[in-house]
């Protein structure tokens, strides 16, 4: 019970430090409606191509932002010594990540709801599958990028080599996830190193979701990898927190 309410507080500080950083809210909750917003303009004179492409972007512009956010804000907690306050208390490291990581995902579901929203209701997106699968996925693209985001934090010293991952770990997945070019047309190597990345089968499970009525055995099994990626990376990022001993 004291670990959760440690985690719960942890959650709480990080909520009310976001709250007041009007910039960082406004990038969480305006960039991914007014990038989608964008898109639904270039193809406006094509709405069948918007359709087939503002899924897949539904997960790939909340995965972004969130990854950003996340690693730097973490970033700035472990470089001003919170975190390392936080570790001299009694709690488990899993407990630490855990607070961190439902703060900045519940803002991401938020972003994600906001996004999804504008794009279903006033840009009017259509997609043969179920919108609630294609929410489903948007809201867990996001917390894989909350996740990303404090595995990464852990590896950089300043806020721009954390923003130097985005070349590094970000935009590979993008351009080899089967956004721009089908898997199986990609060369052999890029084929298999885009089915070890997480970006790839939140991706598959969104353009899938275009073509198919019903929900299929595939997109579930993208789903239940998504969610394993998830797991991994708030696994690892609790294994880059050490206690300190004098």
């Amino acid at each position: 019970m004291y670990h959760l309410k440690a985690s719960l507080a942890t959650t709480r500080r990080i909520i009310e430090q976001l709250e007041h950083d009007k910039r960082t809210i406004a990038l969480m909750f305006l960039a991914p409606t007014l990038l989608m917003s964008l898109l639904a303009w270039v193809f406006s004179d094509n709405k069948n191509v918007f359709d087939m492409v503002a899924p897949a972007m539904l997960g790939v512009f909340p995965f972004i932002i969130m990854f950003l956010v996340t690693s730097i804000t973490t970033l700035r907690e472990r470089t001003g010594g919170t975190l390392e306050r936080l570790m001299a208390m009694p709690v488990g490291k899993g407990d630490i990540v855990a607070g961190y990581g439902l703060a900045f995902a519940l803002f991401g579901a938020v972003q994600s709801l906001i996004t999804s929203a504008v794009a279903i209701y006033l840009l009017d997106l259509k997609v043969d599958g179920p919108m609630w699968f294609v929410v489903l996925v948007a809201l867990l693209d996001t917390v894989l990028g909350v996740a990303l985001g404090l595995m990464t934090s852990a590896f950089a010293r300043t806020e721009f080599q954390a923003v130097q991952f985005m070349p590094a770990l970000i935009l590979p997945q993008i351009l080899v996830c089967g956004l721009f070019l089908p898997l199986d047309k990609l060369p052999d190597v890029l084929e298999t190193i885009a089915y070890c990345l997480p970006l790839t089968y939140a991706v598959d499970a969104l353009n899938l979701v275009t073509k198919h009525s019903d929900i299929t055995s595939e997109m579930w099994r993208d789903i239940a990898v998504v969610c394993g990626f998830i797991l991994a990376a708030l696994v690892l990022a609790s294994l880059t927190l050490r206690r300190r001993t004098k």
